[in-house]
């Protein structure tokens, strides 16, 4: 089994590419889906952000408000670390459950785990390879505003992350995701080709 960690700054292009290594085999692991999960109402880090950050971040349903979160804890630093510490460990908790059900079903695999803090929360330990996916930031902002962020909100999200630059350095393959899907897929299927060949003799027949 090879464990990956793809990663890339805001509005790179990761989802795309993590898309692209599940069509051609490999097993996915969104940290960001695996985040939402943990926080359903009334789960232990559900209980732990109304407590620390009280009941103005719940909507309606109780389901947490993840835009108004997101704005408390943007520039706060000590609120970032603290919504962190309850969230992060139940996302561990919870990769672990699925790494178990992979591991079950393929000793083999090749597991992707989209994870966009992973250079900043310094998880490369837990992972055997590191793709990133790099963007010019042009593209990013681009990207962004075509979400419906204005120029200043865009410039603020890429400037509040660690350079790609930076990143770029700290990876074992680059992905550089300006130009055409197809372009970007080729990058890929070059990467999961030599993932295939890095694992063990005996598992490089399977998927």
């Amino acid at each position: 089994m090879i464990i990956v960690g793809l990663t890339g700054g805001i509005a790179s292009g990761k989802s795309t590419v993590a898309d692209i290594f599940k069509e051609l085999g490999a097993y996915l692991i969104d940290f960001d889906v695996l985040a939402r999960e943990v926080v359903r109402p009334y789960l232990k880090a559900w209980k732990g952000i109304v407590e620390h950050f009280g009941t103005a971040v719940l909507n309606e349903d109780s389901t947490i408000n993840r835009g108004m979160l997101a704005e408390m804890v943007f520039n706060d630093a000590a609120r970032l670390q603290k919504l962190n510490e309850i969230v992060h460990p139940a996302v561990l908790e919870e990769d672990e459950q699925r790494m178990e059900e992979i591991r079950r079903i393929d000793p083999a695999a090749i597991v992707i785990k989209d994870i966009p803090l992973l250079l900043e929360m310094d998880y490369r330990e837990f992972v055997d390879k590191v793709v990133l996916v790099n963007a010019s930031e042009e593209n990013q902002m681009k990207r962004l505003i075509d979400r419906g962020l204005d120029p200043e909100g865009a410039a603020k999200r890429i400037g509040a992350q660690m350079p790609l630059a930076e990143k770029v350095k700290l990876a074992d393959f680059v992905i550089q995701n300006n130009g055409s899907l197809a372009e970007t897929r080729r990058q890929v299927e070059v990467i999961y080709d030599a993932l295939k060949g890095a694992r063990a003799p005996e598992a490089r027949g399977k998927r």
